[in-house]
């Protein structure tokens, strides 16, 4: 069965580190990126980060030079460090994959909460 599995979520305080981790089932083949959404209370959800195949990168404003992404391409995981954590960055994190035809996968979504 070809599906993405999400961990590392949980509670942090503002300023704390973060990392969450997605593996994607042996299935999947052809992989041309994998990114990391999330999507706050009451919010649209939004692109944080992506990385494709070959290595470029590509980040949301608000996580510029605290967040970076990064993929284990023999794995098949994709990583998300997230540093100097702020309450704005609360929400459900979700992981995401398309292949090179176009076939789009998401993670079941994990949560992070960044509080005090």
């Amino acid at each position: 069965q070809e599906h993405l599995v999400e961990s590392g979520g949980g509670l942090v305080q503002p300023g704390g580190s973060l990392r969450l981790s997605c593996a994607a089932s042996g299935s999947i083949f052809n992989i041309y990126n994998m990114a990391w959404y999330r999507q706050a209370p009451e919010k649209q959800r939004e692109l944080v980060a992506t990385i494709i195949t070959g290595g470029s990168t590509n980040y949301a404003d608000s996580v510029k030079g605290r967040f970076t992404i990064s993929r284990d391409v023999a794995k098949n995981t994709v990583d998300l460090q997230m540093n100097s954590l702020k309450p704005e960055d609360t929400a459900v994190y979700y992981c995401y994959l398309k292949t090179t035809r176009f076939r789009v996968y998401w993670g079941q979504g994990t949560q992070v909460t960044v509080s005090s």
